[in-house]
């Protein structure tokens, strides 16, 4: 495909893919659960929605590849590929809590440049192309204006699960106090996709996770980019696949945010000093 392609052209199978996701979530139960690790899950759904999108997918678009949470897929650094968090917020979906989303992304030459999100039970979608905006059934959308981080809602990402949990949530429970003495309220929703899209959407006015899987974010930070947010790496560098962290707002809230992360990391080297 080259410099040529259009990730625009690619967004009404993206649209439909989702579409069909939606659906088979809709009418299925999360059956049987599989451990990925300590307090990790991936439902029955997980892997038939990822397998269905992988099919639906590969069938519309063959030049395009394919990486999926679960059974992973194409170099996401060096092909043109869709990303697919087929359920985002698992814990929440076994729950029966509705704050579960589908994310579909579009990766290309290494940048996300197009993501479809859907809440399967809110009844809600949104998508977005690099360059074309960010939208809803209702309309373009936009980042909050908030320029202080007093009125601020901001949506914390979750805490760490599996090895290694105890150590980074160290970081997390530290950034949690700083973000509570400085922010008008924390969120945590459990989804990065719809910490992301509801940026987008003008619900939160900000987002920070010190986590950055790609099928999590790819989708997300196309839509929240597109409706004005900056999203960055925890030091204020460009966000990219490979960051470390994911914090976005509108930029007038950007140098608050990642001053935060940062007396979180110093605070805690100091302890261990």
């Amino acid at each position: 495909m080259g410099q040529l392609f259009d990730p625009a052209s690619a967004l009404p199978a993206a649209r439909r893919a989702v579409d069909l996701a939606v659906h088979l979530l809709r009418t299925s139960r999360p059956g049987t659960l599989t451990s990925k690790g300590d307090r990790d899950m991936a439902s029955e759904m997980d892997y038939a929605v990822e397998r269905a999108l992988r099919q639906y997918l590969r069938d519309e678009t063959p030049h395009i590849g394919f990486h999926g949470e679960e059974d992973g897929g194409t170099d996401l650094a060096s092909q043109t590929s869709w990303i697919l968090d087929p359920v985002d917020g698992t814990a929440n979906f076994v729950h029966g809590i509705p704050l579960c989303a589908v994310s579909l992304g579009l990766v290309h030459n290494g940048h996300p440049v197009l993501g479809v999100i859907a809440m399967p039970y809110l009844g809600e979608r949104y998508w977005a192309v690099r360059g074309h905006g960010a939208f809803d059934e209702s309309g373009r959308l936009s980042v909050p204006g908030t320029r202080r981080l007093p009125d601020a809602i901001v949506a914390l990402g979750d805490y760490a699960v599996g090895t290694g949990a105890d150590h980074e949530n160290r970081l997390r429970i530290a950034l949690t106090d700083r973000l509570a003495a400085n922010v008008q309220r924390i969120r945590m929703v459990g989804s990065a996709a719809i910490d992301l899209v509801w940026l987008a959407a003008g619900r939160f006015d900000a987002c920070v996770a010190l986590s950055n899987k790609p099928w999590d974010t790819a989708a997300g930070v196309v839509l929240a980019a597109e409706a004005g947010a900056l999203v960055v790496d925890a030091d204020g560098s460009p966000h990219g696949l490979d960051s470390t962290a994911t914090i976005a707002a509108n930029p007038a809230l950007i140098p608050a945010l990642t001053g935060l992360v940062s007396a979180a990391r110093e605070s805690l080297a100091t302890v261990r000093g």
